[in-house]
């Protein structure tokens, strides 16, 4: 059984190579750019990996899935450019394909780290993620953020963990935020989602609590307080975007009426 890694990237030289390093071991790695600036195409290339990059950007689902449509293995194994695999996982990814017990996906626990520290609560472990799957039964949800694997049959599940640097100090983090916040905010307007002031406070305050309190957030210490606050801060910005692009719609509507 042979197998195949994607990797969607763009502007990744640092986290790249040790991505792409920690499954040397597949038959094939493909990496699907979208107009990296730095050097993540040319380490990716030095390294083996197929480079292909497009010239748009239509979301995180739909660009894993154009990903996948250049996949020649049985199996993929799809990372993201700041993920990478343990030697551990591997031999489990190996022995599993080769007796797969009719599964068609297998799900993976998924450890993250938080300005430096591997997060153990928080409702960050063992954060079961979908990764690993026959090649045309699964296939990610057009989502712009925050996709998920879409799987045609059995799901099994993975004992050894995907390794995750999420955030590697605030200000990577207020980036992601402030991208991740519009970008969800647009997909749910889309959706016809509405939200108020008060509903983004309440959900902003139960964001923290939640984090904090109910997952056990208190126990990662100082980062675990971090966390705690960006996930409330992030749940605000994503409803009070989603606020004002409401009524930016309503505003344009009375317009031209």
């Amino acid at each position: 059984m042979s197998v195949s890694v994607v990797v969607i990237s763009k502007n990744e030289e640092a986290s790249i190579e040790r991505c792409l390093r920690s499954v040397d071991w597949a038959d094939e790695v493909i990496v699907l750019d979208s107009g990296s600036t730095d050097r993540t195409v040319e380490i990716a290339q030095n390294l083996g990996a197929r480079v292909s990059v497009t010239a748009d950007w239509p979301g995180f689902g739909p660009q894993k899935n154009r990903a996948l449509e250049q996949v020649t293995g049985d199996w993929v194994l799809s990372l993201d450019a700041d993920e990478w695999a343990t030697g551990e996982l591997r031999d489990e990814i190996l022995k599993v394909i080769s007796r797969p017990d009719g599964a068609a996906a297998f799900r993976v626990p998924r450890s993250s780290s938080f300005c430096g520290r591997f997060m153990r609560h928080s409702g960050w472990w063992p954060d079961y993620v979908t990764r690993l799957f026959r090649r045309g039964s699964a296939r990610f949800s057009d989502d712009v953020v925050h996709e998920r694997v879409i799987v045609e049959g059995k799901t099994g599940t993975l004992h050894e963990p995907i390794m995750h640097e999420t955030f590697v100090d605030l200000d990577e983090l207020l980036q992601k935020l402030n991208s991740y916040s519009s970008l969800a905010a647009e997909e749910m307007h889309k959706g016809g989602r509405k939200a108020g002031l008060a509903g983004a406070i309440l959900r902003t305050l139960w964001a923290f609590v939640r984090t904090y309190f109910l997952r056990g957030g208190f126990l990662d210490g100082r980062e675990g307080f971090m966390l705690a606050v960006a996930t409330a801060e992030g749940t605000y910005y994503r409803y009070a975007k989603l606020m004002l692009l409401d009524r930016k719609r309503r505003s344009t509507k009375n317009g031209e009426s």
